[in-house]
């Protein structure tokens, strides 16, 4: 239950901040979504270094890790994890698979995305 808490917390912290970030008024050219997009690689750049200083130091508490990993980054954007999963499979060498991963991803999750607008018309 204790684990639950530091994810709820982290992600407390994480929506809050995306929030925020959608606010900032920021020029699009033709309604471009610029703020979706630096919360992706933001939050993509930030689990990236949250793995990465997990892979030099062991020792971190498996609760920080929810809190940041999950929490904040899993409530700034899902897109974090997405990238940090397609990062392990290219460094596994599965590359065929990470592409499979993206292609699906992105074009079920666009049309997941429009699927209700297409049917509730």
């Amino acid at each position: 239950m204790i684990n639950c808490f530091f994810v709820g917390l982290g992600g407390f912290i994480g929506s809050v901040l995306r929030y925020l970030i959608s606010l900032l008024p920021i020029k699009n050219p033709a309604s471009f979504p610029t703020n979706t997009l630096i919360i992706n690689i933001v939050g993509a750049l930030a689990i990236g270094f949250i793995a990465y200083a997990t892979s030099k130091n062991q020792s971190i508490d498996s609760r920080l890790l929810l809190f940041l990993k999950v929490g904040i980054c899993g409530g700034f954007t899902t897109f974090s994890t997405f990238s940090l999963e397609t990062a392990r499979l290219i460094k596994d060498g599965s590359i065929g698979l990470a592409l499979i991963y993206i292609l699906v991803s992105v074009i079920f999750g666009v049309a997941g995305a429009m699927l209700p607008q297409l049917i509730l018309k």
